[in-house]
């Protein structure tokens, strides 16, 4: 009988909070921490649900660390402020221009921590019982160009700053805000100590060198995709203990097998299998569950709750930006929904595209519907 009592949805399925049952991979979790001490840039990516944040939460405790929210609005100004914010500065709009014709910002900072302090307060420290406490830091306004890495970097280093910067949803972000910070973290890396931990749903390895060369060296990337059949076991093996289940082997073989090394796919079922069986808790005895369940019906449905996003996007890209004689557009989904996910995996070359295409012209799907 276990001692303490866990929520299912505590133990698997896709929470706010790090999940109880996170299981560290070597070639992920060891390659990041290994990252954290080589002064790089670290990204993190991978597809949607993967383990990226969580990576980061079970590394990184709040105090290591300030996150930063990207949106889909921000310009690289926005970015820019927002990190200033979430450093202590507070940014009111200056009355001077700067020679882009923009207004510049007054950035005051005011948050807590040990630096040193500008003014009639420099060189002052406050103690209480014989300690140096915390304060509250209050400089001098500085007068910025938001879009001046710069004048950035030299806030960040007035307030001898020395956390981690972790941009959350990179990929929210405008693509030319993407690729000017890209721009931006090489000044970064050179005049200053700051290092950023960019996380992002993509596939491609090489997303930010590719918008700036220059950061060949600078950054080192992360893949969170993989998950191994063993890694996936971990992760249901460690739930079992917290919740006191014992999940049938055939339904767990099965369930491997057609979850595509989703880690996100295995959570979601045994969480609804732990539900459907009314185990919302911690059991007081050891319990079977899974036992004459068939775990592909159970990732299809759990596929099929999340069939509406999909559905949207291919028909949103089937009909293109505008109507062509051609309906190009049309054709590169058709070709993409018909291959085999072992090709999709590898990846596609022009030519297979080409082929597909051809296939469906033959077999008179000119007028597809998608």
């Amino acid at each position: 009988m276990t001692e303490k009592v866990y929520r299912a949805d505590e133990v698997y399925g896709i929470g706010r909070d790090l999940p109880l049952n996170y299981v560290q991979r070597e070639d992920v979790d060891d390659t990041f921490v290994e990252n954290l001490t080589r002064d790089k840039h670290v990204v993190v990516f991978g597809s949607s649900k993967q383990g990226k944040t969580s990576l980061r939460k079970n590394t990184l405790q709040d105090t290591d660390c300030v996150t930063v929210s990207c949106l889909n609005t921000m310009s690289l100004n926005d970015l820019h402020s927002s990190i200033l914010k979430a450093i202590g500065y507070r940014i009111e709009i200056s009355t001077t221009k700067s020679q882009s014709g923009s207004f510049k910002v007054l950035a005051k900072f005011t948050g807590k921590g040990k630096v040193p302090f500008i003014g009639e307060l420099a060189g002052e420290a406050a103690v209480e019982g014989g300690k140096e406490r915390d304060n509250i830091a209050t400089t001098q306004p500085l007068e910025l160009e938001l879009n001046d890495v710069n004048d950035i970097i030299a806030a960040i280093n007035e307030v001898c700053f020395s956390k981690f910067i972790v941009l959350e949803d990179f990929h929210y972000l405008p693509v030319d805000t993407q690729q000017n910070f890209c721009f931006a973290l090489k000044s970064f890396h050179e005049n200053s100590n700051i290092c950023f931990i960019i996380i992002g749903v993509w596939r491609e390895k090489g997303r930010l060198e590719y918008y700036n060369g220059d950061l060949n060296g600078r950054i080192v990337s992360i893949d969170v995709d993989e998950w191994k059949k063993n890694d996936l076991a971990q992760v249901v093996k460690k739930g079992e203990s917290l919740l006191n289940l014992k999940f049938d082997e055939k339904f767990l073989k099965d369930l491997f097998e057609n979850s595509y090394d989703s880690v996100h796919i295995v959570q979601e079922a045994c969480l609804k299998l732990c539900q459907d069986s009314s185990f919302y808790d911690t059991q007081k005895e050891l319990k079977l569950v899974g036992t004459d369940v068939n775990a592909k019906d159970l990732v299809e449905k759990i596929v099929v709750g999340q069939a509406g996003r999909y559905n949207a996007f291919i028909t949103n890209f089937a009909e293109g930006f505008q109507k062509t004689e051609l309906e190009m557009y049309k054709w590169l989904i058709y070709a993409v929904i018909n291959c085999e996910i072992s090709q999709l995996e590898k990846g596609l070359r022009r030519s297979d595209i080409s082929e597909k295409i051809k296939q469906g012209t033959s077999k008179n799907l000119w007028h597809l519907r998608v």
